[in-house]
């Protein structure tokens, strides 16, 4: 038994998520090509559809109380995820990576995030656990990242000094120009990175950083790391090909950020106060759902004046 649930229910999970990556690069993106709009609005739709029937399973198996923990927890992620496709483009957009390649790079990002995820995600749980009162040092680093995001008017990303950039540079061989998709290449007999490995590190690191925030906030809806868990991965799974619908739209929500940092002041106040009061899981997600409409209304009837 693995918190609540078994072996087989993990095993099951997983399987179905690496066989849905392989149709994805093995069978679909076996050639290597542009993704188009049309092409990623299916696959979004197909990774909601799975979450949603997930959840159906979820509701079905362990109640209806879980099924909303689920659905909040993926609300959650998905929000909090437009930060991540702003970054993912502003890197995408400094070291020039061709469209082409851009999906073998998002891939195998995600297959690295799935590890870190459920490291961090059961780190959580067992620092919970044990350490009732690390419950507000999660919901204050989240009130705190809220506000923090309230004060920033843009994302800014300075990849020339990242330290994840300066120590990849430090220890490994770099080419200076891209070799297809290739991440690494053989010259004169010595093994060489290319950039396109130094984009999928940026992207790894970044995701990391996003899950500092994403995973205390699903915590502070559900304890249950297998709830955390699989809501966390289908939010990304389909945060690719979202990347590839909305990367073109995002600038038109000027107000987003606004939502996104109330949502994380919403759950950490959610976090601080559930020793005291209870805060109804269907309530949480009203709020998150009228926090992103508002914003969406606003930004589309209100734009800012670029």
């Amino acid at each position: 038994m693995l918190a609540g649930h078994t072996f087989f229910e993990w095993l099951a999970f997983l399987g179905i998520i690496f066989f849905m990556l392989f149709l994805d690069l093995g069978v679909f993106h076996r050639k290597v090509h542009k993704v188009s709009i049309k092409e990623s609005l299916t696959w979004t739709g197909v990774w909601i559809a799975l979450a949603l029937a997930f959840n159906f399973y979820i509701y079905q198996k362990m109640g209806s109380q879980a099924g909303l923990e689920f659905l909040t927890g993926y609300i959650i992620e998905k929000s909090l995820s437009i930060d991540n496709i702003f970054v993912i483009s502003l890197v995408f957009s400094y070291f020039k990576v061709a469209s082409k390649n851009q999906h073998r790079v998002l891939f195998w990002g995600v297959l690295g995030a799935l590890v870190f995820r459920i490291i961090f995600i059961f780190a959580g749980v067992a620092l919970i656990q044990k350490f009732q009162w690390m419950i507000y040092v999660f919901g204050g680093f989240l009130i705190f990242t809220g506000l923090k995001m309230l004060k920033e008017k843009e994302t800014h990303l300075d990849i020339e000094n990242n330290p994840v950039v300066k120590f990849a540079k430090k220890h490994f061989r770099f080419t200076h120009h891209f070799e297809e998709e290739k991440f690494t290449t053989i010259h004169n007999g010595k093994r060489y990175m290319t950039p396109l490995f130094l984009v999928l590190i940026m992207i790894e690191s970044t995701d990391i950083i996003f899950a500092v925030d994403s995973i205390p906030a699903i915590l502070a809806v559900t304890p249950d790391p297998f709830i955390v868990f699989t809501s966390n991965v289908f939010a990304i799974l389909g945060l690719r090909s979202l990347y590839f619908a909305l990367n073109g739209l995002m600038e038109m929500f000027d107000y987003i950020s606004y939502a996104l940092s109330g949502i994380l002041i919403f759950v950490g106040v959610k976090m601080i106060a559930g020793p005291f009061f209870h805060i109804p899981t269907s309530i949480s997600v009203a709020v998150i759902v009228l926090l992103l409409v508002i914003s969406i209304v606003a930004s589309i009837y209100f734009p800012k004046k670029k």
